[in-house]
């Protein structure tokens, strides 16, 4: 990158933080040198090409592939970069009038790589030439935020890195975790995986046969952050997203990156300072630029990376909302939901969660550990494989394993199979994505969800994978034709997330900010009351999870609330609330925002 200045304008307090999360991980006596080089790093930085707004209410995030939509020619062969054609349906079929339905757009990774859909990265600094170029990039950071992944714990074994380490180059020959085939590995127990798959892969190199460290899969080698260089590449690279237009960087798989043999190698201390730095960094010279970690664990152990409020994530994935909302809409019961939610806190105003039920990844179970009991994940798992899904599993230290994740569409996993594609069922699809708009923080959609993508079973019998099962990949003209069937389950989706971010989007008691409380009033409706940060815009939501009609009573004077007219958001409707209160009727799935 070339440079602007020999030396970069960094208010004193970030220098000061930067070189000491850089001696934390280093130890002093190399800090200069780390330092000088990164100090050349951010001399080269272009900064971002227009300024970065906060984040609010009108904010939601799409998360797709780059290529997830394609445009055939009449000969069958491709008639546009697929990150055009996507570029064209977000501000086209599926835009609100002639305002696009989201804000953002998570860009799943869309450079070149060798499995895994995008996350084994073979060139972080190029564009996937199936899915485009840079300028396609770009241009869709015109319209919208983007979201960029930084997959910063390995890269693909045939990448340039990979095969100069295998080749001997001395300046390759630490970037990778190897251990000798011969020695002990009783301390391989204690390392946590996410999944149930060998730790360490054997690989010849040109000094002879070794192990390496292979969190994900043998493809995906893990890199050595303990080696500076290493780290000093991946700001580079992060820099270089910020300069192309990323608003929001999502550090995946953040909780395994850095290692230190006989500990869980999970969430250590050098982790959470490696985040730090990339904050200190952003703060310094992208401000405004926003940090999202993705940690598939428990929820304590998620919200850990939110630092102290200033020092480390933006953003955390709110992950146990997709099983627990799972659960409500399964059992008719929102009670283990509201308590959890109830207790939902982040450490500062700077601070908030990233509200999702679905993503191309599956429904995570770990998160929800600790919230349900052991049955009660069953239920999920059995309700799954009912339902035509696939469980996934992980590695235990004591050579066992357990349930991680839950691989089918959202659609399919709150779906009552009775139901089929009518009214009812968009209506208990549509109840679990009001509950999760209506949370405080960032809504994120998964693509498949907005436009109501059922199971697609065919694709894990071609691939073999089961995450397979919720990436199906569409052509344009096939989404446009269902789309404009207003019968069709895709339509009727598309229509009611229309209707929920239209009344979302204007409305400042949904600002990511503002305050939240739980109302436990009846079990089977999840209610809560959502505040502007000034205080002045409540809005009352309630979802009825069952599919039985409820009644609520609502007490204006007990919750702080006026008497007077108070409007539903998504129906229009008004209701004269008195100071002896009001009787809510909700039918079954039945959604209600009310405007006090």
């Amino acid at each position: 990158m070339p440079g602007r200045a020999e030396q970069p304008d960094i208010p004193p307090a970030l220098r000061e933080q930067m070189r000491d999360h850089l001696a934390f991980l280093y130890s002093r006596d190399r800090l200069e040198s780390i330092w000088a080089r990164l100090v050349q790093i951010l001399a080269g930085f272009r900064g971002p090409r227009r300024p970065r707004a906060a984040l609010d209410e009108g904010d939601t995030v799409l998360i797709t592939y780059g290529d997830q939509f394609r445009e055939r020619g009449p000969a069958g062969e491709r008639a546009e970069p697929p990150l055009r054609t996507l570029h064209r349906i977000l501000t086209g079929p599926l835009s609100q009038g002639s305002r696009p339905v989201v804000s953002g757009v998570h860009l799943l990774p869309f450079f070149p790589y060798s499995s895994d859909d995008g996350f084994s990265i073979i060139d972080y600094t190029r564009v996937n030439p199936d899915m485009g170029a840079w300028h396609d990039v770009e241009g869709l950071g015109q319209d919208f935020r983007l979201m960029f992944d930084l997959v910063l714990n390995h890269v693909s074994r045939e990448s340039e890195w990979f095969q100069r380490f295998l080749a001997g180059d001395p300046g390759y020959r630490d970037w990778f975790i190897t251990v000798d085939p011969d020695e002990p590995r009783d301390w391989v127990e204690k390392v946590v995986r996410p999944r149930a798959r060998p730790l360490l892969t054997p690989v010849e190199t040109a000094w002879g046969k070794t192990l390496v460290w292979t969190t994900f899969s043998e493809d995906q080698i893990d890199l050595n952050y303990a080696h500076p260089p290493v780290l000093l590449r991946m700001i580079e690279i992060l820099l270089l997203y910020v300069e192309k237009g990323a608003e929001i960087i999502r550090l995946d798989a953040i909780a395994y990156l850095w290692k230190e043999r006989g500990t869980s190698c999970l969430h250590l201390e050098e982790t959470h300072r490696v985040v730090k730095l990339f904050r200190s960094v952003l703060d310094a010279v992208a401000p405004g630029t926003v940090i999202i970690t993705e940690t598939n664990v428990p929820h304590e152990e998620n919200i850990s990376y939110f630092g102290d409020g200033s020092d480390e994530a933006h953003l955390v994935y709110n992950f146990s909302l997709p099983p627990l909302t799972m659960h409500s809409l399964l059992t008719g019961d929102a009670q283990v939901l509201s308590g959890w939610a109830a207790g939902l806190e982040t450490p500062s105003d700077q601070t908030t969660f990233f509200n999702f039920t679905a993503s191309h990844d599956g429904i995570g179970v770990t998160p929800a550990r600790g919230l349900l009991s052991a049955d009660e994940i069953q239920a999920l798992v059995d309700a799954t494989e009912q339902r035509g899904g696939f469980v996934s599993y992980k590695a235990e230290a004591d050579g066992s394993r357990s349930v991680y994740e839950l691989n089918i569409s959202y659609v399919d996993a709150v779906s009552d199979p009775a139901l089929g594609n009518g009214p009812a069922q968009v209506a208990r699809f549509m109840v679990s994505q009001a509950i999760m708009l209506s949370l405080a923080g960032v809504p994120g959609i998964y693509v498949h969800s907005l436009i109501g993508s059922r199971s697609w079973r065919q694709g894990v019998e071609q691939t073999g994978r089961t995450r397979t099962i919720n990436r199906e990949k569409l052509e344009r003209g096939q989404l446009e034709q269902e789309l404009a069937d207003a019968a069709s389950l895709r339509s009727q989706v598309l229509d009611g997330y229309h209707r929920l971010l239209g009344a979302r989007r204007g409305e400042p008691a949904f600002h990511p900010q503002g305050a939240q409380q739980v109302l436990q009033i009846e079990i089977a409706v999840f209610c809560l009351l959502r505040i502007s940060p000034d205080g002045h815009s409540h809005v009352l939501c309630a979802h009825n999870v069952s599919g039985q009609s409820r009644r609520l009573l609502l007490d204006p004077e007990s919750l702080g609330l006026p008497a007077g007219t108070w409007r539903d958001l998504l129906s229009g409707s008004e209701y004269l609330v008195e100071s002896d209160g009001l009787e809510l009727a909700l039918p079954p799935y039945g959604v209600q925002w009310l405007k006090v």
